[in-house]
């Protein structure tokens, strides 16, 4: 047990001192890089510069150096009146002959002194004249920085400036269409989507404390009538009660809607298979005898519609549908309920009778507190299909609306079909709720 202990403790410690020194490493690395991307754009072009001025600096070198040199020996005669003969033979360095004579070695050995002190020279004067052009490259590079990077200000000088109060203002950024010009743009689009969503987030507080301020407004003004109303009976304090009661229970419907609406809009933690077409039925199996109050027929055709989901928010996105079909409807409607496969998506369309839907209105009735009419007391706050919208984008389900022809409206829902799943579903008969209602 104590060999196994230190086996582990030797291990752990040689890991140790092996990831030590590159850890260091990568410490110092980051410490030493600068912070500013001017900086670090000066550093790399005056990196970039020297390098290359290096390597060209080599290659000049090295081509000046090769033994390709000659020496030249004039001679001339002792009369004079003939013109003096040139002999050119190969340089120091090269594969010669032997000398024929002592002024032919001297010759050589001064042209290789010659040599070698002119590549001296010329080592230290093109080094002297690298490093003046680094020092040139450098701040050149910091000046070309400070241009390219002043759009890069610009635009972080907005977005500083734009706060909630003033949140319509945009960037605008003008010039051709390079990177700078698509980040702008970019910024701009996330602008205009952060404004919508404030601009929605303030009608819905404003809406949410109307419908909240006018039910406690009405219990305020029933509990001073009961207070000061000398004549008041035991009749007269039950019926404002069972009226305090009913407001109580609409605030706390209202109150559920916006817990759910809020739950829908934050998303899904967590999915599961779940067969859309046994949601339904599941559903109708609760829903029917308040439609047969309405006067409303139901008629559902499903088919197995495996989806990746929520069951309980996928159940109150089919109640609310139903339930506002079967509400805004006429005397002896229906509501028409499928869900079918269709290129890889289940759909699913609830479709009713009713009054006539201007069409400019459909997108506003999926509007947190919007609705066709206003009855006071009727148990709707018009969050029914907001919260229908809300599951749907948590599901990544597309949601289409339109006015039916003579009247009512249809809803269609296509949501992404679980295909792993669709194997075990197609032997299924029927779906577990149809079973039940048998």
């Amino acid at each position: 047990m104590a060999a196994s202990l230190f086996a582990r403790l030797a291990r752990a410690r040689d890991l140790a001192l092996r990831s030590a020194p590159a850890s260091w490493l990568r410490a110092l690395v980051r410490r030493l890089t600068p912070r500013r991307v001017r900086v670090r754009f000066a550093v790399l072009f005056g990196l970039l510069f020297i390098a290359s001025g290096a390597v060209l600096l080599g290659m000049t070198y090295l081509l000046v150096n090769r033994p390709t040199h000659s020496v030249v020996k004039y001679e001339i005669s002792e009369g004079g009146g003939e013109q003096p003969t040139i002999h050119i033979g190969p340089g120091p360095g090269t594969d010669a002959p032997p000398p024929e004579s002592v002024l032919d070695a001297r010759l050589r050995e001064q042209a290789a002194r010659m040599h070698e002190a002119q590549m001296h020279d010329l080592l230290v004067q093109s080094g002297i004249a690298l490093a003046i052009m680094a020092g040139i490259s450098v701040v050149l590079s910091w000046l070309l920085a400070r241009r390219v990077l002043r759009p890069m200000r610009t635009v972080t000088a907005g977005i500083r400036r734009i706060s909630a109060r003033n949140v319509h203002e945009r960037l605008a950024v003008e010039g051709p269409g390079d990177e700078i010009s698509d980040l702008a743009d970019s910024v701009d689009g996330l602008l205009d989507r952060l404004e919508a969503a404030l601009e929605s987030h303030k009608r819905f507080v404003a809406n949410a404390a109307h419908e909240l301020r006018t039910p406690l407004t009405v219990e305020r003004a029933l509990l001073e009538e009961s207070l000061l109303d000398p004549d008041a009976t035991a009749e007269s304090f039950r019926e404002n009660f069972e009226r305090l009661l009913r407001i109580s229970t609409h605030q706390g419907a209202l109150l559920e809607s916006l817990l759910t609406l809020a739950v829908s809009e934050r998303g899904m933690d967590r999915t599961e298979p779940v067969d859309l077409a046994e949601v339904v039925e599941s559903v109708l199996l609760t829903q029917v005898p308040e439609t047969q109050r309405h006067g409303v027929r139901i008629v559902d055709r499903t088919e197995p519609a495996p989806v990746a989901g929520d069951t309980a928010l996928l159940e109150r996105l089919v109640a609310n549908l139903v339930h506002n079909a079967a509400y805004y409807n006429v005397p002896d409607g229906s509501v028409d309920i499928t869900v079918r496969r269709h290129d890889r998506r289940a759909v699913l369309t609830v479709t009713n009778t009713g009054p006539e839907v201007p069409k400019d209105r459909v997108d506003q009735l999926f509007e947190p507190f919007q609705r066709m009419s206003r009855t006071a007391g009727d148990g709707h706050h018009g969050l029914g299909l907001s919260i229908v919208r809300a599951i749907a984008a948590a599901h990544d389900a597309a949601l289409t609306a339109c006015p039916r022809p003579g009247g009512g409206l249809v809803v269609e829902l296509s949501f992404p079909l679980l295909v792993k799943g669709v194997e075990r579903y197609e032997g299924w008969p029927q779906t577990r709720a149809a079973t039940a209602s048998k």
